[in-house]
């Protein structure tokens, strides 16, 4: 899924300096929620995050990437240092 996702989605946000660094669909209180995680090579700010989820939620939502059911999408910034073991 992480492979489809980075292709689809990380020509689209280059504009914004930021890619998808992972994705992945864990069970949370009973939710089905697919995570983005984004990355830069700079400090990715809240307002950029929104920017991009916007153009994200338009694409996910209408493509068919995404064959996993999930009931919740989460896109954030990763961490800088953070690594992520999913």
């Amino acid at each position: 899924m992480k492979r489809e996702v980075k292709k689809l989605l990380d020509p689209l946000i280059e504009e914004f300096d930021v890619y998808v660094d992972d994705c992945f669909i864990e069970k949370v209180e009973g939710y089905n929620v697919l995570n983005i995680v984004l990355d830069s090579k700079e400090i990715i700010d809240l307002d950029k995050v929104t920017l991009v989820s916007r153009v994200i939620n338009e694409v996910i939502d209408t493509s068919n990437v995404i064959k996993e059911d999930y009931d919740e999408l989460d896109i954030y910034a990763k961490s800088k240092g953070e690594v992520y073991e999913k």
